[in-house]
């Protein structure tokens, strides 16, 4: 179980909302959060383990923390909910707490957190992340069950934000059997050859303008919120981006090497503008969809990234939702061609911080934060 309502509520009760410290993870998507957050006016506290990362982060003035709070281990941020809680502290989640946490644990810390923290319970199981985003009207690729039954190209990939480590190419059982590693927690998934286009959206539940989210199933006829196109990134992965210089597969793995997936960086992209409105359409319906999961009528709230496939026809393939900011958009710190057109220098981070600044303002806290 996480927390409830009761108990955001009244730990907000007991909140100084005119002295509100962002907390966040030293890692993943910090600094932009950090520095969102000052240009909104708020104090900041890092969270980190070992000095190395604290020393780190005076490189840039910009995104340091006001404060830190230094652990042994991570699962030590569990015990230091009161502490927390005694100075204001807003935690914003990303992927690097979600992982060193472990979800359960996530929706157990005893802190007000940025964004409904019962949805990353959904992306943390890729079947969960399916019947999502299926119900949302996207399309995804196929999942073979059996890996007896590859007969072409999948992809293998594991539960987990982990940045796409241990991922691999299969060609049929014996690709599988070599690479698999059955300790894990794993889903087979068809390879659609197409461009990869990383989406980022901000929904924010509190706003009655700009592009609204139509609801649907019990929430028919009622607009949910405004739905915000934030940037867009592709992503550079070592080694399987260079493999194309050194021969075709079987080439390669005559020398022993086989494919990797572990992303090293991210590009600024912007996708052809005939391509937005579908975009939306499925960026909609998967909020729209996210209000109608079990026991999280809530909904989205704040950040998430459709990562996707355009193929050589115009058509969208959905392959994974990431229910809070990504990694993907951090090339966007002063703004991105996306951004820009609402309003200049602003970051998801930054955006991030806007929210819980309005929210402040019209007492409406309990409202994004869970």
């Amino acid at each position: 179980m996480g927390v409830d309502n009761e108990q955001l509520m009244a730990w907000l009760k007991s909140y100084d909302s005119d002295d509100v410290t962002i907390g966040v993870v030293a890692s993943h998507s910090s600094l932009q959060i950090l520095h969102g957050a000052r240009m909104e006016g708020f104090k900041t506290l890092g969270i980190a383990v070992g000095e190395n990362r604290r020393k780190f982060y005076s490189a840039f003035p910009g995104a340091e923390p006001d404060e830190w709070l230094m652990l042994d281990n991570y699962s030590e941020l569990l015990s230091k909910a009161k502490w927390l809680r005694e100075r204001n502290v807003v935690i914003i989640p990303h992927g690097s707490l979600v992982e060193y946490l472990g979800s359960d644990n996530y929706r157990k810390l005893e802190v007000p957190t940025f964004g409904n923290r019962g949805i990353l319970h959904w992306e943390s199981s890729r079947e969960r992340q399916r019947q999502w985003l299926e119900s949302g009207g996207c399309e995804l690729p196929k999942v073979i069950d059996d890996p007896h039954d590859i007969d072409g190209p999948v992809i293998v990939k594991y539960a987990g934000a982990k940045g796409g480590e241990g991922y691999f190419i299969a060609r049929d059982y014996r690709d599988f059997k070599r690479n698999v590693n059955l300790d894990e927690d794993f889903t087979i998934q068809e390879y659609v050859l197409g461009c990869r286009y990383y989406m980022h959206f901000f929904f924010d539940p509190t706003a009655t303008d700009g592009f609204q989210v139509q609801g649907k199933g019990s929430h028919a006829g009622k607009n949910l919120g405004r739905l915000e196109l934030m940037s867009m990134d592709r992503r550079d992965e070592s080694n399987v981006d260079e493999f194309y210089k050194l021969g075709s597969l079987r080439d390669l793995r005559e020398m022993n090497l086989e494919p990797s997936f572990v992303v090293t960086g991210n590009m600024s992209v912007v996708i052809r503008e005939s391509l937005l409105p579908k975009a939306f359409e499925l960026a909609e319906g998967t909020v729209a969809a996210s209000f109608e999961l079990e026991e999280e009528s809530r909904g989205m709230i704040g950040p998430f990234c459709l990562e996707t496939i355009v193929n050589d026809r115009l058509e969208f393939r959905v392959f994974e939702i990431s229910a809070r900011i990504v990694a993907g958009s951090n090339p966007f710190i002063g703004g991105s061609p996306y951004s820009d057109l609402n309003e200049a220098f602003m970051s998801t981070g930054r955006r991030i911080a806007r929210s819980i600044k309005k929210a402040i303002k019209n007492s409406e806290l309990d409202r994004i934060l869970s």
